[in-house]
């Protein structure tokens, strides 16, 4: 009996230990990371094994780049994220897949049978096939290498669309990087550096890496527990410039839509629902990247915390919270939303964007990339405008606080996507009554005829962020119909006035909403392009060599000219939009905006003739004064995108920068789309401008004017050519309607004949008669063979958007930091 007792002893203690051995033998000499997803490091061999215990169990997987390559025409900035994707892990005999489910296609019903018709109707993504390496009654491991040090982010591919080289991933000089390697309750954070080769690296790699051919990043990948539930998805609405999640619901009525579409948005809940003013349960915190120097810094907290005014004004206290980045955390670990202070060889926009968890809309983390150069750029258009260098002090203040109170609106800016909220092109007529927009400084003119800067960017936030919060954030009681509260928020805006037009209404060269437009001011886009014509005019009035500080090349005047000579350049596309432009909403039947409504005849002959002002040769000519000042680059100081184009070499050449300037103005005037909106409009109805009166008021003002001498003959000559330019391009575009293309041809037929008329040849030269001659010609080899034309445009301008992004300048070492 007690051999008996003694054996079944034994046997209980082999069981137990067999039990209790929760991972193979081969992992006791590898570093153990416990967290979610629980992994080892072998050291030997420069491998990770993830253990899986999760099975079938879904979670969030990102991919994001901790250091980046720093040239904005490639991208790959560093702090960079997504897209986030739900996974799960299968197993499947020897393998483990990495599953996505599609989300896209969904049936929203406790029909588990309706569930599965869609589920299988639809396909899936394997992102990933693991072999089992070993495993334990509950766990399996396998080796994940190979996963985490790939090229997820598609370098290779950014890279060879970018002109760039033939890059591909060298193994051999890739590894993990242990330092921002960790493992926490909820999330899992594996970081690699990974190195690409090329033997043909391009230029824009050639101006940032130390060895071309050798290029380093490092990605990061995460694996992060969704959160719970209890989370309840509010409805989209297309005039609230919320952002939105949208899938296909197959179990939705047949008298429902069958896409829905849920709102961006963090989770906030009351801690008293009842109470009128309640702090959160758990606030909206974000954090700014601690690279970023004073008073900058302080400026991107400042600017970021005027989103709570929004939340103070739907019942919270304290809801929005804006803190620098604890010193132990990582920017990119989900748990935190950051502003991330970015650096690039040459300017570029800034971002904000979200990891938002796909199946309900809720954003999970929110990230902004800053580029570092926006301040210097703003600090350069300032000091064209007000700045000055004496010898023995400066009087740049007043452009030192512009740009900080540009720095404010940014942060609150691109704070304001990750929050969910698209832009408002029409704040500016409102009042600047959004941070969604973006801002042109506003400038002033006092009764002294200097200029002012005082009012150049809003304080907090605008009464159209307040909407937008109100309609994401405020809470109801459940007696409340919910759908008609949200519409009444914005029903009630618009009522007070309040305007809204999108991204897909104003950014393209023919867009038609007049109040649409990035860069502007004003009420009206007209009355403030003659406000800024006049800006303009003043500040090149007072251009000097002042403009730039002592022992400052010459030369370098040209980059403060340049903003100056083109600080009208966005209002002109505002005030081109009114021409064959049209007042709309985004109403819904029964909702009580105004019908849509063709800009009154008058006013868009009025912007007609007011573009028409930017060409006139007097409006483009430079003085005397200032072309003398600006020398050929020295040494050290070479030719950049960011000045004007020349035709002259070494020389600064007023006549470019003239035909800049006009080519903007003729491309918007004679875009194609315009011009069948104009043809459309003046068929309906009689007195609106028609296509061909445009057209003949255009030539009017540019080949029928009166003779000029000089440099400003010379300046309308180049206007001419380049209107002929775009008249044949218009007349030879396949895209335009027949009857825009059939109108512009008999104009051109028109214009060749005058062209050998008495009154074309009036005051003739040796240089208006080669001129004559170069016109006509140009016009019968369109008219030979309109199909075989080449457009010729211009070289290109120097960049303008976004305003706030430039390149380096003279900046103090330290700046004040302005409350």
């Amino acid at each position: 009996m007690k051999r008996l007792l003694l054996v079944t002893l034994l046997i209980l203690s082999v069981g137990s230990g067999l039990l209790a051995q929760k991972t193979p033998p081969k992992f006791a000499q590898m570093k153990k990371y416990p967290g979610y997803f629980n992994f080892y490091w072998d050291e030997t061999e420069g491998k990770i094994f993830l253990e899986i215990d999760k099975f079938d169990t879904e979670f969030l997987y990102v991919v994001s780049l901790p250091a980046g390559l720093g040239s904005n025409d490639v991208g790959l900035d560093r702090g960079s994220m997504g897209p986030a994707k739900i996974v799960k892990f299968l197993r499947l005999g020897p393998k483990v897949l990495l599953l996505q489910p599609n989300y896209s296609f969904r049936a929203a019903t406790d029909n588990p049978f309706e569930r599965k018709d869609v589920e299988d109707a639809f396909a899936q993504s394997v992102i990933w096939g693991f072999k089992v390496d070993s495993s334990t009654e509950n766990s399996v491991f396998v080796d994940a290498s190979s996963f985490f040090l790939r090229d997820v982010k598609n370098v290779v591919g950014t890279l060879k669309r970018s002109d760039q080289g033939d890059y591909r991933l060298d193994d051999s000089r890739s590894a993990f990087y242990l330092a921002n390697t960790k493992n926490f309750p909820y999330n899992t954070e594996i970081e690699v550096l990974l190195t690409f080769t090329a033997s043909n690296p391009g230029n824009f790699v050639r101006s940032v890496a130390p060895s071309a051919e050798a290029l380093t990043l490092r990605l990061h990948h995460s694996l992060v527990k969704l959160p719970n539930v209890n989370y309840k998805p509010r409805a989209f609405d297309p005039r609230s410039a919320i952002s939105y999640t949208t899938y296909m619901d197959f179990a939705a009525p047949i008298d429902k839509p069958l896409v829905k579409k849920f709102i961006n948005r963090h989770r906030l809940q009351k801690k008293n629902p009842h109470a009128k003013i309640s702090e959160p349960v758990e606030p909206i915190v974000y954090y700014i990247d601690r690279g970023a120097p004073e008073p900058i810094r302080t400026a991107l907290i400042e600017g970021g915390r005027w989103w709570n005014e929004a939340f103070e004004a739907i019942g919270y206290r304290n809801a929005f919270q804006v803190e620098l980045l604890p010193l132990d955390a990582d920017p990119l670990d989900i748990r935190y939303n950051v502003v991330n202070w970015v650096h690039r060889s040459t300017r570029g926009w800034s971002s904000g964007g979200s990891i938002t968890d796909p199946r309900t809309g809720e954003i999970i983390k929110g990230t902004v990339t800053l580029g570092s150069q926006r301040v210097r750029q703003d600090f350069l258009i300032a000091k064209g405008l007000v700045g000055t260098y004496q010898k023995d002090r400066k009087n740049t203040s007043e452009a030192l606080e512009m740009a900080l109170l540009r720095i404010r609106q940014l942060s609150a800016h691109e704070i304001g996507h990750t929050l969910g909220y698209g832009h408002n092109y029409a704040s500016s007529v409102d009042n600047r009554s959004s941070v969604m927009d973006y801002p042109h400084p506003l400038i002033k003119i006092k009764d002294d005829g200097t200029l002012d800067l005082s009012d150049a960017y809003t304080h907090g936030i605008g009464e159209w962020d307040k909407v937008t919060v109100a309609y994401s954030y405020q809470d109801f009681p459940e007696n409340v119909d919910e759908e008609m509260e949200l519409k009444k928020i914005l029903e009630d805006a618009f009522a007070r006035g309040l305007h809204y037009v999108a991204d897909q209404n104003s950014t393209s060269a023919g867009s038609a909403h007049p109040l649409g437009h990035q860069w502007d001011n004003g009420t009206h886009p007209v009355d403030e392009l003659l406000h800024m014509m006049k800006v303009r005019a003043i500040a090149l009035g007072n251009f000097s060599e002042n403009k730039i500080p002592f022992g400052e090349p010459l030369a370098t005047l040209e980059d403060v000219l340049v903003p100056v000579y083109l600080s009208h350049r966005y209002q002109i596309t505002a005030a081109a939009k009114v021409l064959g432009g049209v007042y709309f909403n985004y109403q819904l039947r029964g909702g009580p905006q105004d019908h849509q409504k063709i800009v009154p005849p008058d006013e868009q002959r009025r912007a007609l003739q007011t573009l028409l002002k930017t060409i006139q040769p007097e409006n483009l000519a430079l003085d005397e004064k200032i072309l003398n000042l600006i020398p050929p680059r020295p040494p050290g100081y070479g030719q950049t995108r960011e000045l004007f184009p020349d035709y002259t070499g070494d020389t600064f050449d007023p006549l470019a920068a003239a035909e800049n300037v006009a080519n903007l103005t003729l491309e918007l005037i004679l875009n194609a789309q315009r011009a069948a909106r104009l043809i459309e409009y003046h068929a309906r109805n009689p007195q609106f401008p028609g296509l061909g009166e445009v057209l003949d008021t255009l030539i009017d003002a540019t080949f029928k004017a009166p003779d000029l001498s000089g440099l400003q003959a010379e300046i309308q000559r180049v206007v001419n050519n380049l209107t002929l330019q775009h008249l044949m391009r218009l007349a030879a575009d396949q895209n335009a309607p027949a009857q825009v293309r059939a109108v512009a041809f008999r104009k051109l037929f028109l214009l060749r004949l005058w062209l050998g008329t008495t009154d074309a040849r009036r005051n003739l030269d040796e240089d208006k008669e080669a001129y004559l001659y170069y016109l006509r010609a140009a016009i019968e080899r369109f008219q030979e063979n309109p199909d075989s034309f080449q457009f010729s445009p211009p070289p290109s301008a120097p960049p303008g958007a976004p305003i706030g992004a430039g390149k380096i300048i003279d900046l103090p070492e330290t700046l004040p930091i302005i409350k």
